[in-house]
C-alpha cells in the first residue's frame, strides 16, 4: 500500500516535534511528510483544496480524501495502531466541535512552544530521509 502524506508547517517547531514523533512510533513506514509550502504538497493537493485548507496539519489519504485539523491527528493516531489507535477511539467520542477547538488553541501557541526550525524538513536520520518530499 502507498504511504499517506502528512503536510505540516515546515516553520514550526512544534509541527517538526510532532513530525519526528510520528517517524519514531511509525514502524510499518504509512506516512511520508512535506512542508505545506512545498512542491509535493502543491502536486498531491489540487488548487482548489488547497484554498479551501486552513492553517492546520494535513493529511492525504490514499484514496485523495484530505484531512485537516483534529481529524488528520486522530487519523494518524489510527494508523500508528496499538494503544494509538484506542487513544483515537476516545478522541472520536469527543464531537468534532469541541476537538477542533483545542486544536486551535494548541495552534495559536504552537510557534511559542518551541524555537523556530532552521530548515523546512526536520533533522532526521539518513535512512528516514526517503519519506520526505520538497
Amino acid at each position: 500500500m502507498p504511504p499517506e502524506w502528512i503536510f505540516y508547517d515546515g516553520d514550526c517547531g512544534f509541527c517538526h516535534r510532532w513530525v519526528k514523533f510520528v517517524l519514531a512510533v511509525d514502524r510499518n513506514a504509512r506516512f511520508h511528510f512535506a512542508p505545506r509550502v512545498g512542491e509535493t504538497f502543491h502536486q498531491m493537493v489540487p488548487a482548489e483544496v488547497r484554498a479551501t485548507l486552513p492553517p492546520s496539519v494535513v493529511v492525504r489519504r490514499n484514496d485523495g480524501v484530505v484531512l485537516t485539523r483534529s481529524d488528520a491527528v486522530l487519523h494518524i493516531f489510527e494508523q500508528l495502531g496499538g494503544s494509538w489507535k484506542v487513544f483515537a477511539s476516545a478522541g472520536r467520542l469527543v464531537p468534532a466541535r469541541v476537538r477542533n477547538t483545542v486544536y486551535a488553541g494548541i495552534a495559536a501557541i504552537r510557534h511559542r512552544l518551541y524555537a523556530k526550525p532552521d530548515g523546512l524538513c526536520p533533522m532526521v536520520k539518513p535512512e528516514l530521509r526517503s519519506r520526505f518530499g520538497a
